[in-house]
């Protein structure tokens, strides 16, 4: 017996022993530097990881602001992450400072599945050059100038006779403004359009939402805090995995078939122009900053791909639903196309400065609609000055794109749709610096100007030929659901033919 209650002391006092090394291993791990902003006082091991709801994560940094301070760090995401919050503070990480602040963190959800391919998740010299080539490729195919407007109204046609066919009947507009935005971006990346019918397309866009929604979620979140642990059980990182193997796999088929009958004199789209990029130097090596491989081309597609299907349908959604839940602001919008454009014809880019009022309610609804409320996360590359802090390299930082839009030291009513934030008091548009939906500076979002076409020409084109309204007995929920994007809860509307 006292050979067996020896062993048992000597065991637990080895367990005890371990367990305050590892206390203190973590706390001197993480220990913050005098000049770090501040933030609570943090649990080992678990950190702040419990404060933090991810489907509640951009109101959590609006309390926590308000006690520590427009700059205030937490312990998530397995290290430190400095929150910035408000426009002039957003101005200097992201513009003034943006070199500072332009690489991207490791984040091992995502690392775990596409490593630091692609656009959106490398840094340093390889995302330069990528997004380099990114631009001056879409540009060539149109990208910022009209000649694209034909395409997108010619999409636009299509999704106004998917509306006309409900008759009035109740639907889940997401589904056709889905097909429609991943149509047209189709159309720059692979060369063609698909049918509304093509459900191998549509089951690929919709994976985007459910890849987005887990990413977001406590799993995800856990994965991110203990990848060494998580990864080893089941959860909803795995659907994550899953799903983005099966988009990858889907581009790498367009990739394959592109490569049959690729053309380096007559480039059809963006696959065409990387897979010439690539033969310039050599197949599969790395030249002058470029990550040509077949591997990259896969990524930077799904990434453009994704970025231009998942935020402007979100958007669509918003308009849609605002609209419907303020008829008084329909109606004045459709006076004003009635009055512009008319009924003759579809409404063009060129309508937008002679419908001031319309374009304002859109720039609103972006505002509104609050798409991305945490911004995409930075990784500072130096140590750089931030108010009276000092933030090290190699630091996380969230500018929050939420603290901007609703700023309430720059908008007059920051939490109410109110499109006169965009109107003078002689309703001429008016320019609004806060208003930064796709951020700035160095990592700004690529397809704004495509976006912001888009926008226009999609909804004035809706409420031109529809109006929309709740089904009877249905009441409309303007409550968002958070979960790396900002989108409204599943909603029907009655698209009913003006």
């Amino acid at each position: 017996v006292w050979i067996y209650f020896t062993i048992t002391i000597r065991a637990l006092s080895v367990l005890i022993f371990i367990f305050v090394f590892l206390i203190l291993a973590d706390y001197l791990r993480n220990i913050s530097p005098s000049d770090f902003p501040p933030g609570p006082w943090t649990l080992p091991i678990i950190r702040d990881t419990y404060r933090v709801d991810p489907n509640k994560m951009h109101l959590n940094f609006e309390k926590l602001a308000v006690k520590y301070g427009p700059i205030f760090s937490l312990q998530i995401l397995g290290g430190r992450v400095v929150v910035v919050n408000g426009y002039k503070l957003m101005r200097e990480v992201l513009v003034k400072r943006g070199e500072d602040y332009a690489d991207r963190p490791g984040l091992p959800i995502l690392y775990d599945v596409i490593g630091t391919k692609g656009l959106l998740m490398s840094s340093g010299i390889s995302w330069k050059q990528q997004r380099r080539f990114a631009l001056y490729t879409l540009r060539n195919f149109g990208l910022g100038k009209t000649r694209l407007e034909p395409t997108i109204q010619q999409e636009c046609q299509y999704l106004i006779e998917s509306f006309a066919q409900q008759q009035g009947a109740p639907s889940d507009p997401r589904t056709a403004l889905i097909k429609a935005t991943s149509n047209f971006i189709s159309c720059l990346l692979f060369g063609e359009r698909f049918e509304y019918t093509d459900k191998k397309h549509q089951s690929i866009v919709e994976d985007f939402r459910e890849i987005l929604q887990l990413q977001g979620g406590r799993g995800a979140m856990l994965y991110n805090t203990f990848p060494w642990l998580v990864k080893h059980f089941p959860g909803p990182h795995r659907g994550v995995f899953t799903l983005t193997r099966r988009v990858l796999s889907y581009i790498e088929e367009r990739v394959k078939e592109h490569r049959v009958d690729h053309d380096p004199s007559l480039p059809r789209d963006y696959i065409d122009c990387f897979l010439t990029e690539m033969l310039k130097v050599c197949v599969c090596v790395h030249l002058g900053g470029y990550d040509l491989t077949y591997c990259n081309i896969v990524h930077c597609t799904m990434d453009l791909f994704l970025a231009g299907t998942e935020t402007t349908t979100t958007t669509l959604q918003w308009g849609l639903l605002f609209m419907a839940h303020y008829p008084d602001i329909q109606k004045k919008v459709q006076a004003e196309l009635d009055i512009v454009v008319g009924s003759s014809r579809q409404p063009s880019i060129s309508d937008r400065d002679s419908t001031p009022y319309t374009y304002s309610v859109i720039q609103e609804t972006q505002r509104m609609g609050n798409i991305l409320p945490l911004n995409i996360v930075r990784l500072t590359n130096r140590d750089t000055p931030l108010g009276k802090y000092t933030i090290p390299k190699g630091t996380v930082v969230m500018a929050t794109l939420n603290s901007v839009l609703h700023d309430e030291t720059v908008w007059e009513t920051p939490h109410s749709f109110n499109p006169q934030h965009f109107l003078d008091q002689d309703s001429k548009a008016r320019k609004r610096e806060a208003f930064l939906p796709f951020s700035a500076g160095k990592r700004v979002c690529p397809g704004e100007q495509l976006a912001r076409m888009e926008l226009y020409i999609f909804l004035s084109s809706l409420l031109q030929r529809f109006s929309f309204s709740a089904p009877p007995g249905e009441k409309l929920n303007l409550d968002p659901v958070f979960a790396t994007t900002h989108c409204p809860q599943p909603f029907r509307l009655c698209a009913t033919s003006r």
